[in-house]
Parts: structure tokens; sequence; C-alpha cells
């Protein structure tokens, strides 16, 4: 099975005066070893560190650049002299990942300051990199050396990342079989395609897991908000996590079957609906877009992404605009009588009622099948400049915040940033 190496672009959201203080340091403190140690022509690890182990920095910096100086000096890269400002290199397991889905700022990371301190900083993630980074999160991936940078006053953390990909003979666009994957708030997740006549089969439904996450949330909300009335601020977030990381079980569960379904196809390919089409068409009431918003959708199309990748299954998206409304059978805009009915409003079409979600999922193929379809990293002309996506982009922070518990923003989610 052959191996896939990325470089995943996180982009740390402004840190407070604090914060922005200790990185600076360690990127002095990281320039100045690392000129010490090149100055003295360290040409092995056992010479570097001799000459770093008196600087203030994490052991993984140190250890990254015991690696890095022996190649700058007589190694890969046999250097005259340093050119410009290198950015800071951690080892493997100097920098972690946290996510917090409940959060308006749902990724944080932990960078090393030295031995005894580091600093957690919430982070925007690469739109088109998202299914890597739930990978190396959920440990389907694995996390190489990073490389923290300031570039016109915002600093940036670069992770290679690696990940086993499993080779599928190529198919065209024509001969793969599209499944239609809708992402709801009834069924948690509908997989339905056609078969070689046109006719729809083997429709999958994720009701139960649909309710479970419903239940979960409810339970989340309305315990966190007891306890955040009492006072017990570390309670309601410890009980929050918790509650997540059950709502992410089932997400994995969800996604990890959605791709044993597409397995189970010939040459198949995966149709989701573009985020940024869900998220702009989403209004209804407050209460309604805090559920739809906080529903998890990014996170469970990042999962379907890198999960399908690793299998070798391609992944395509589509525009959802009416994809619940219109009957697969006629084409005819229908209507909903009920959450999980479709009723086509043509009289002459064989459809009378039908199950919505696999209406919609059946539409979705469709639209692949018809020929419009474009990769995440095609995005919508209409998407506003400097936004990271209309799924992940985080609202701004309340306040400054010191430590990884001070850095996550209220517990409820809000507006569309949410997800």
């Amino acid at each position: 099975m052959p191996e896939v190496t990325k470089t995943l672009e996180l982009r740390l959201v402004n840190p407070n005066a604090h914060k922005e203080r200790k990185l600076c340091e360690t990127r002095e403190a990281y320039q100045q070893a690392l000129q010490a140690a090149f100055d003295a022509d360290c040409t092995s690890q056992s010479a570097t560190n001799d000459v770093v182990v008196e600087y203030d920095l994490s052991g993984y910096a140190k250890n990254a650049l015991k690696q890095y100086v022996p190649q700058l000096c007589s190694g890969s890269y046999d250097a005259d002299e340093l050119h410009d400002d290198h950015p800071v290199k951690f080892t493997n397991e100097g920098v972690q990942l946290d996510h917090k889905p409940q959060n308006a700022l749902e990724w944080y990371v932990k960078i090393p300051h030295h031995d005894d301190y580091h600093l957690w900083i919430p982070a925007h993630v690469n739109p088109d990199q998202r299914d890597w980074v739930e990978a190396v999160y959920a440990g389907d991936a694995v996390m190489g050396e990073s490389r923290l940078f300031e570039r016109d006053g915002t600093w940036y953390l670069h992770v290679t990342a690696t990940r086993d990909v499993e080779e599928q003979p190529v198919a065209s666009a024509n001969e793969r079989t599209p499944i239609g994957v809708d992402i709801g708030e009834a069924s948690l997740v509908t997989v339905c395609h056609r078969d070689e006549s046109g006719s729809p089969v083997r429709p999958k439904l994720w009701a139960d897991n649909g309710k479970a996450v419903r239940r979960l949330r409810k339970t989340y909300f309305t315990a966190t908000r007891r306890l955040q009335k009492r006072g017990s601020e570390r309670i309601a977030e410890s009980y929050g996590d918790a509650l997540w990381d059950q709502i992410d079980d089932v997400f994995h569960c969800v996604t990890r079957e959605v791709v044993e379904y597409a397995e189970s196809v010939d040459n198949p390919v995966l149709v989701l609906e573009d985020l940024t089409y869900i998220r702009e068409n989403m209004d209804y009431s407050v209460y309604m877009n805090r559920r739809l918003h906080g529903w998890g959708f990014a996170k469970l199309y990042a999962q379907i992404r890198y999960k399908a990748a690793e299998k070798g299954i391609p992944v395509e998206t589509v525009n959802p605009q009416n994809t619940s409304k219109a009957c697969h059978a006629c084409g005819e805009h229908g209507y909903r009588p009920r959450q999980a009915t479709f009723r086509c409003s043509n009289d002459d079409c064989w459809v009378t009622e039908y199950q919505a979600d696999v209406n919609g999922a059946i539409n979705i193929a469709d639209r692949y099948r018809s020929g419009e379809s474009h990769r995440q990293n095609d995005r919508a002309p209409r998407q506003k400049a400097g936004d990271d996506d209309s799924a992940t982009d985080g609202a701004s922070l309340t306040g400054s915040q010191d430590s990884h518990a001070d850095a996550e923003p209220q517990q409820v989610t809000h507006g569309t940033n949410a997800s």
C-alpha cells in the first residue's frame, strides 16, 4: 500500500500579547542556537547537542536542530552560510492537535516553548486539507516534522503528515458509479445509487445514529447551561468534552460504514453536497440554526473524505440546490408533509410518496452523473475573500487567553461559523 505525504497548513489565530512574546522568544532562541551550531561547524548530532543544549528551547526543537545542522554543514545541503530567517522546527512528537467541535474556533494546537512550558493556540485549518487534519487527529495519519514561522504579521504552523492510500484502477467519470451522500437532521447520513437500468438500489440510512447524536447534543446544551448557571465552568467543560467524544465515536462509526458501502459498489465515487452552498442556504429559526449549524457537517464530510482516500475511492462535490425538493423520478418539485417523507406534485409521476433522504441522495448522485461536479479545492466564486471556508471559518475570540482551557470560546456555538 503506497504512502502519501502532505504538508498541512494551520494559521494561528492572532495570539494575545503574552503568547506573541513567547512565540517570538522561541523563534529568537531557535535561530541563535542554529547560528551558533552552524558557526561551530557541527557535522554530527552529538556536536550539535553540545551547542544547542545551552539554549532555552524545548527538547523537540533541539532534536530538530540536531538533525538539521549536520545536513547544513556537511550533509545534504553543505551550505556556506545561513540565509534569511529559518522557521522553528519541531520533531514529530512536539506539536499536538486538539479538536473542540462545540466551539466557534474548533481546532487548537499545542506549540512547545521550552521543556516546562507550552502554548495552546486556536488555529484555522486550510479547508482543502481538513480531511488530512481529521486523519492526523484520529490517528489515521502519522504526524511528521512541523515548522513554525511568521509571515506578514501572521503566525503559521506547517505540519507534515503521512498516510497509506490503496491503489485502485483508474476509471473514467462515465465508468464510475456515483453514490449520493445526503447528510441531514433526521437521518445522520443516507446513501443510495442507481443500478445499470437506472433504478435506485440499496439505500442505506443511519437514522438511529441521527437520533443518538440529537439526544447527546440536547443533553450537552441542557446540562452545560445548568452547570454554567451554577458557576461550575470546569465541570461543564469536562462534561461537554465527554459528550462530544461520544458524538465523535458515532461519526467515526457511521463514516466508516459509508466507505464500506462504497467499497461494495463497482467503480464507486462518493458524491457530497458542497458545504459552501449548504451553509449559505441555511436560514431558519434561531433554534434550528443552532442545531443545523452545530450538526457537524464539516466533520462528517472530512471523515468521509479521508477514509475514502485511504481506500482509493474518489470524492466529488455538487451544488445541492433543490436536491431535497426535486423528485428523482420526474424532476418536478415536491414537498415534505413530514420530515422523512417526500411527496411529488406531478400527478403523472409514479412517485407519490418517497423516503425524503433517499430521494435527496439519488438527486445528489444524479447531479454528478449529469456532468456537474467540482472537487473540494474548486471554491465558489461568491465566497467572501479571506474566508477559510463557510463551514470552518471561526468566530473571533471574546478576549485574551493564556492557557488551553481559557483559550476556548463560549461553549454554545453561534451563527454560521460553528460546525
